[in-house]
């Protein structure tokens, strides 16, 4: 059993994948919009609430590696809010110059929450907030 996890963008996935492939190196392995699926659920296009919902453009499912793990990520229901509270993704690059690309990479248009540094576990850790609003924790080893 693995748990994975799964990012709901909300009408912004297209632009997350670009973006990891981008600042770390993700590869795509799956993407489907919800035009692809045969069987559209009854709705689609009117999310719980009255809201527009999904476009059959945006991503209903997608699955990226980031090194060794699986993420997965959709559009959600296109609400244009994303909402990534009370959890952080860690990476462990090989090494601190690895650690450091990758934070700046992860900073670009995101929110510093503790600037990369030297700590007593680790010669290279930092916690940043993405552009999308991902917290990530960036942890080189000792």
């Amino acid at each position: 059993m693995k748990v994975e996890p799964y990012l709901m963008f909300e009408g912004r996935c297209e632009e997350a994948l670009d973006f990891y492939r981008r600042a770390l190196g993700a590869e795509v392995t799956m993407l489907m919009r919800y035009k692809d699926n045969p069987e559209p659920a009854a709705g689609q296009g009117c999310a719980e609430g009255g809201g527009p919902g999904p476009t059959p453009e945006m991503v209903m499912h997608a699955a990226f590696n980031v090194g060794e793990t699986q993420v997965m990520a959709s559009d959600g229901m296109g609400s244009g809010t994303t909402n990534f509270q009370g959890i952080s993704l860690a990476l462990s690059p090989a090494n601190e110059a690895e650690a450091k690309r990758l934070f700046d990479a992860l900073a670009e248009g995101g929110q510093v929450q503790m600037p990369l540094g030297k700590t007593f576990f680790s010669p290279a850790f930092g916690m940043v907030a993405d552009r999308f609003g991902v917290a990530w924790m960036v942890v080189a080893p000792q």
